[in-house]
């Protein structure tokens, strides 16, 4: 069985406070766009095996999140061992939430091809144990995330015909540093309420908490937003805890001023 988990951009992110538990409440929209890997998994009649092709991952492999899905639901329901292929596309470290696609397609594959017939619901809960995204990924639509950023509400918000352009420099971010240099605060506006505004008003009132402190430490992160809207996009941010930054246009554009030097992507949004 193939599948291609998806990326993800945020528009807006606002850390509201620290958890008791040590994570963050936020308030954030995650959007899913077309920036996919390739997944596949086929049973085994021996040990698990887990190969890898397309961009480098980082880390020790048993830790790779596909693997710990893998086991969860192993544990749980007596799985047989399986053979696993991932082709990364999708940039690590790049809030772009690739790992987390990753392990959410990970769960749907095993839910289908072993006839396990959980709800999205209960594949929710296994997902919340691998990531604070990972759930987001078995929905796949715009959503208001809230709390760790696992608790959802239905948004309307379409950007199809926008064109949107993900510029990722070289850098690997760690979400646990990023959060480190953020003080957590009520926000000025709702999110709920900003995305509702005409896209062209988002430039001043949807901003992404992580994203002073982030451009102190790598101001060539903050140079790419710049870029961006000196290249007329409607609308640029980080996304997540970066390093991708994203920019929406009302037309497709060249982007030769990043070639060559950063990873790109774009995409008319369907």
């Amino acid at each position: 069985m193939i599948t291609y988990p998806n990326a993800k951009i945020n528009l807006g992110l606002n850390i509201i406070e620290k958890r008791t538990d040590g994570f963050h409440n936020i308030e954030t929209v995650f959007y899913p766009i077309d920036l996919c890997d390739i997944l596949e998994v086929v049973e085994s009649k021996s040990t698990i095996k887990f190969d890898t092709s397309g961009l480098p991952i980082n880390g020790i492999i048993e830790n790779n999140l596909c693997l710990k899905a893998y086991h969860l639901l192993k544990d749980k329901f007596g799985l047989p061992s399986i053979k696993i292929h991932l082709h990364k596309v999708i940039p690590m470290g790049a809030g772009l939430g690739g790992g987390s696609s990753d392990a959410a397609f990970m769960l749907k594959m095993l839910n289908a091809q072993f006839e396990l017939k959980l709800a999205n619901s209960e594949l929710a809960e296994f997902a919340r144990q691998l990531g604070a995204d990972c759930a987001f990924f078995l929905y796949n639509k715009p959503l208001l995330a809230q709390q760790r950023g696992d608790q959802f509400n239905d948004i309307k918000l379409d950007l199809s015909g926008y064109y949107l352009l993900i510029i990722t420099p070289d850098l690997c971010m760690n979400t646990s540093l990023a959060y480190s240099g953020v003080t957590p605060a009520n926000p000025t506006y709702s999110i709920r309420d900003v995305i509702k505004r005409p896209l062209k008003s988002w430039k001043e009132i949807l901003t992404n908490d992580f994203e002073k402190s982030v451009f102190q430490k790598f101001p060539e992160i903050g140079r790419v937003k710049e870029k961006l809207y000196q290249m007329g996009a409607v609308y640029a941010s980080m996304s997540g805890s970066g390093s991708s930054v994203f920019g929406i246009f009302e037309h497709k554009i060249s982007s030769d001023l990043f070639k060559g030097k950063y990873y790109q992507w774009q995409k008319k949004i369907q």
